[in-house]
């Protein structure tokens, strides 16, 4: 097992947890860019958004509103912004994929 997001799930790296439930667990960023920056990542391993299949869509929609709930339940009631980067282009750099949270901070678009 290479993937730095599987280990975490199978308990091999710490990391600092905000949720888990059979499908998916949330996290801390290690190099958070917002006061609030936490990922939510699926605890089956899917390399790229490319990857998902029909079969994922409940697991899709259980990323997104288990992001949702967190993202309520940590203060950013008045906003914040969620991200999935797919691919080298696209500025994935863990292949396993995961929606990054952030919040409590004025956002810009574009993105630096």
């Amino acid at each position: 097992m290479d993937c730095l997001f599987c280990k975490i799930v199978a308990g091999q790296i710490p990391a600092r947890k905000i949720y888990e439930d059979d499908q998916v667990i949330a996290f801390h960023d290690i190099g958070p860019q917002a006061p609030v920056h936490f990922l939510v990542i699926p605890k089956r391993h899917i390399a790229t958004l490319n990857d998902l299949g029909e079969d994922d869509r409940p697991l899709a929609g259980h990323i997104l509103f288990t992001a949702q709930r967190l993202a309520r339940e940590l203060g950013c009631e008045e906003g914040f912004r969620v991200a999935m980067n797919c691919n080298e282009l696209g500025g994935q750099t863990v292949y396993h994929i995961h929606m990054h949270v952030l919040g409590q901070r004025q956002m810009h678009w574009p993105p630096g």
